[in-house]
């Protein structure tokens, strides 16, 4: 006789109001009058994810395990699934940017025209909206927060595949440029699916080599047991798949690519939200099921960090385009994340949970700040990417110039923004475990990173405008939301981080 697994509504209550959005979302796609469906999709995924926000904070200090052990609903889940549902919100806002002017808008109206045709051209300035966007994405913020919960390894892989195969379709939707976003899904979604592969091969090594699946007890069958060649290689295996969706090099190559084709407000989603979801997952499954044998993952995590940090600040020297400079900078910011985790002790003590989950909450904050300031600035082709096109933007929008300003030194770590309280905060529970050799390169990194966020600047301010350059448009009431909150968030961050600090210190304490 099968029992069915005990289950509590009030744990999940996060999870089922943002897949209960998601599955709204695709009814009002079917049944829906199309002329009236954008007003009302954006109401129903924004309600899904801040309720998602809600339920998360008013769980806070809550530890349990529900769903027959399968989900762990504890402070660092909590922590991280009220990340994800925040940043999602403000992603779901850049997306509603424009629908009073349908033709500016970041989405293709019609994703099954092929590309260049005439049918193509004609949509380009069609009044129609993009309306699925919005399940697909909501549905991709379910599988984040179902993700960073997963306390079994086949649940994790369900999460991984649900959060990613809406991005997959989502890159390939923008309106301008519309072969190099087709591109950019495509090779998304062949890495993906490699990346998925390597974790599926490596679930199926552990469950060899302990006979569960479950994080606990892959836990307690390595205490009893000690540590074999199986899984030693199967966490590798899954640590893999779980790095390229990190964006951590040399598991990188899809992100610039990506970066670049994907609809900016997407790329703001992904950089933002797929980052907290990934190093979450990363961070339980040291945490919780590898977390007393260290030794296993600590020197691959040490080579790739410092791969990653080299890789995204060195080859983020040479782009001229800024959503590739962004991508790097990712891949940048992917190393520095990875101290924290080395912040992780024996068993788990240290700093360096709750310093990372602070560092994922700053990152992306100000993430989504950079892009929604890039929708802003525009030339005939769409958005002016071009570094060229940003020279003497502070005559032309001394506002705009000065917010994306903020946002480039809290990325490049300078104090008294958000940024700097993050580093310092993974770089100090590195050093705690004995990581400082790691910390000289990150720093160094730091500063060969900062040149090309501080080149950004003194285009802005020291160059003469050009003639023909890009135009600045005035933000919709959408944009503006997202850019007073993350600049006022990176702000606080960084000259009053103590609260939230002290808050992501207790969530780090009730994990399992």
């Amino acid at each position: 006789m099968i029992e069915a697994p005990d289950l509590s509504l009030a744990a999940l209550a996060p999870l089922l109001f943002v897949f209960g959005a998601a599955c709204v979302g695709v009814l009002i796609e079917a049944f829906w009058p199309r002329d009236s469906r954008h007003p009302v999709q954006v109401a129903v995924a924004l309600v899904g994810t801040l309720g998602g926000l809600v339920c998360t904070l008013l769980l806070a200090g809550r530890g349990e395990v529900t769903a027959a052990g399968a989900l762990a609903v504890d402070g660092a889940a909590l922590f991280l699934q009220a990340t994800i549902a925040g940043l999602g919100a403000l992603a779901l806002l850049l997306f509603a940017e424009r629908a009073l002017d349908p033709a500016r808008s970041a989405f293709v109206t019609s994703a099954a025209v092929p590309a260049g045709s005439p049918r193509d051209r004609e949509l380009a300035t069609s009044e129609r909206v993009q309306t699925e966007v919005y399940p697909l994405a909501t549905f991709a913020i379910g599988g984040m927060m179902l993700f960073v919960a997963s306390n079994d390894l086949l649940i994790m892989f369900v999460a991984l595949e649900v959060l990613s195969l809406p991005l997959y379709l989502i890159s390939g939707l923008a309106r301008r440029r519309r072969l190099l976003s087709q591109e950019a899904a495509v090779k998304y979604f062949l890495l993906g699916a490699f990346a998925s592969a390597f974790f599926l091969y490596g679930l199926a090594l552990v469950y060899g080599a302990t006979g569960s699946v479950r994080l606990r007890d892959i836990r307690e069958a390595n205490l009893a047991e000690g540590t074999d060649l199986l899984l030693v290689l199967g966490l590798a295996l899954l640590v893999v798949g779980l790095l390229f969706k990190a964006s951590v090099a040399p598991f990188h190559t899809w992100t610039p690519d990506v970066y670049q084709g994907a609809p900016t407000p997407v790329t703001a989603f992904m950089a933002a939200c797929t980052k907290v979801a990934a190093f979450g997952a990363i961070l339980r499954l040291l945490y919780v099921a590898f977390g007393t044998a260290e030794w296993t993952w600590r020197p691959l995590i040490y080579g790739v960090a410092i791969v990653s940090m080299v890789v995204g600040a060195v080859l983020g020297l040479t782009q001229t385009d800024l959503k590739r400079m962004l991508a790097y900078s990712s891949i940048a910011h992917a190393g520095f994340l990875l101290t924290g985790v080395l912040g992780l002790g024996a068993g788990g003590e240290g700093s360096g949970l709750a310093a990372t989950m602070f560092y994922l909450l700053a990152y992306g904050i100000t993430t989504i700040g950079v892009f929604a300031v890039l929708t802003l600035v525009r030339d005939g082709d769409g958005e002016a990417s071009h570094l060229s096109q940003w020279a003497g933007l502070a005559a032309r929008s001394p506002l705009t110039a000065a917010v994306m300003g903020l946002f480039l030194l809290a990325l490049a770590g300078i104090p008294l923004t958000a940024g700097f309280t993050g580093k310092f905060a993974v770089f100090r529970a590195a050093i705690e475990q004995g990581a400082w050799p790691l910390v000289l390169v990150a720093l160094l990194a730091s500063a060969v990173a900062a040149f090309f966020y501080l080149r950004v600047i003194v285009l802005m301010y020291f160059s003469p405008p050009a003639a023909d350059g890009p135009t600045v448009g005035v933000p919709g009431l959408p944009t503006t939301i997202v850019l007073a909150v993350t600049a006022t968030a990176t702000l606080a961050l960084g000259v009053l981080p103590g609260s939230v600090l002290d808050l992501a210190e207790r969530a780090a304490k009730f994990v399992g």
